[in-house]
């Protein structure tokens, strides 16, 4: 089992910069995919990014590339988001998640989330 705790989330300017960071426990943890979500009021759920379990893999939603980037440290059993230029847009909760494949994600386990505020 893993266990996953956000930090880094805040209030910050359009055009600023953050790093979430995903701190994972278990012993397994270096078998996981993982992948940041996020979720706006009103709207659904929706993957930011996607990185497999030895990092030579990643996905990005068309709404964050060449603006985020994830990674993920296994010696740290940490997975990065990295968001740059952020826009209000990217105002939301970002939920870290755990699961067997890219494709299997959002049926893992998940963080508690953290929020994100970006003010015009």
């Amino acid at each position: 089992q893993v266990q996953l705790v956000e930090s880094g989330g805040g209030l910050v300017q359009a055009g600023d910069s953050l790093r979430l960071s995903c701190a994972a426990s278990g012993p397994t943890f270096p078998s996981y995919a993982m992948g940041w979500f996020r979720q706006a009021p009103g709207k659904e759920r929706e993957l930011v990014a996607a990185i497999s379990w030895g990092g030579g893999r990643t996905e990005y939603a068309d709404s964050v590339k060449g603006r985020f980037t994830i990674s993920r440290d296994n010696a740290k059993k940490t997975v990065y988001l990295q968001m740059n230029s952020l826009k209000p847009e990217d105002t939301a909760v970002y939920y870290c998640a755990a699961g067997g494949t890219l494709a299997t994600l959002a049926r893992g386990y998940w963080g508690q989330g953290t929020q994100v505020t970006v003010s015009v």
